[in-house]
């Protein structure tokens, strides 16, 4: 007994003296119920995994604003193509690149052919591959360069005519260009309307109508700037010559235009058609200048 006691003895004295906290070898998970966690506990749970480096709350929002900036991306992506798919239904941007597809040289040749068109002898636009070929490489192709720069400077030419006449206010010059837009938008439609009562086919689309109308400004511009320089009889020297000019280009731009489809036709059908076609074309001429002289007037005093 003695010796059993003396040998249990120093096995019970160790087991009190150990550390309470110190894992067995064969335990795999520490034992935290009985007491607070220790120090490394704290660390993972603040700090994220010390091994990687990574901070808890950064490992878990990383994820979360990688999927939210892919999204977004891709909800960008969706929104550009439904935008461009539905203003190409509008207004063919595309196509629109042609008729400003313009150089020097061709703007140049537009405004002599515009003002002195009779001594021009071939009005017909070229094509490639069933094509037609830029303005830049044909006169005779219509583009939205030179009307749309006609019109802002009509109506800067305009402000000066106002201002000329102490009329200048910037309610009256917005009046101006508010009226000549309406006016070339209402012309542009009732081409279109008569078009299609006439029932023409034709390879005539509402840009090339709205740069055929555009170029009226041109011969706007110098019939205001001849009154401005010589009176009002300088301005009506200078718009009855280019009224002239720009009835006998459209009569020989919309010619060809109009009576593309003719041909196709029956002989009866033809000969009743190119009628009403010839009709319609030299009226669409003769309404420019109705609308030059309207526009312009009342800038010449």
């Amino acid at each position: 007994m003695n010796r059993e006691s003396s040998f249990r003895a120093p096995s019970k004295r160790r087991l009190r003296g150990s550390n309470p906290n110190m894992a067995s070898p064969h335990q795999l998970f520490d034992d935290t119920s009985a007491g607070p966690p220790g120090p490394h506990s704290m660390e993972y749970h603040n700090h994220g995994s010390p091994a990687l480096g990574i901070p808890t709350q950064a490992f878990l929002s990383e994820p979360m604003s990688n999927f939210a900036m892919a999204y977004g991306s891709s909800l960008a992506t969706q929104g550009k193509e439904m935008v461009d798919k539905n203003i190409d239904r509008i207004i063919p941007v595309n196509k629109l690149k042609y008729y400003f597809a313009v150089d020097t040289v061709y703007v140049g040749k537009k405004i002599g052919l515009l003002l002195f068109p009779y001594m021009h002898r071939d009005w017909e636009v070229r094509y490639q591959q069933d094509t037609p070929v830029a303005p830049r490489f044909d006169v005779n192709a219509p583009d939205l360069y030179i009307p749309v720069m006609a019109f802002i400077t009509y109506i800067l030419v305009a402000g000066l005519a106002l201002g000329t006449q102490n009329n200048f206010s910037p309610e009256i010059l917005g009046m101006q260009a508010s009226s000549a837009l309406a006016w070339l938008i209402v012309e542009v439609f009732a081409v279109l309307l008569s078009l299609y009562l006439v029932t023409v086919n034709t390879d005539l689309t509402t840009v090339d109508l709205v740069a055929f109308s555009g170029y009226k400004y041109v011969g706007m511009i110098s019939g205001v700037l001849s009154g401005l320089l010589f009176g009002k009889t300088g301005y009506y020297i200078a718009l009855s010559w280019c009224c002239v000019s720009i009835v006998f280009f459209m009569i020989r731009t919309l010619r060809l235009k109009i009576l593309s489809e003719a041909a196709a036709e029956g002989v009866l059908v033809r000969g009743a058609r190119n009628q009403l076609r010839m009709y319609l074309t030299m009226a669409i001429a003769a309404v420019q200048p109705l609308f030059m002289y309207w526009l312009t007037y009342h800038l010449v005093r």
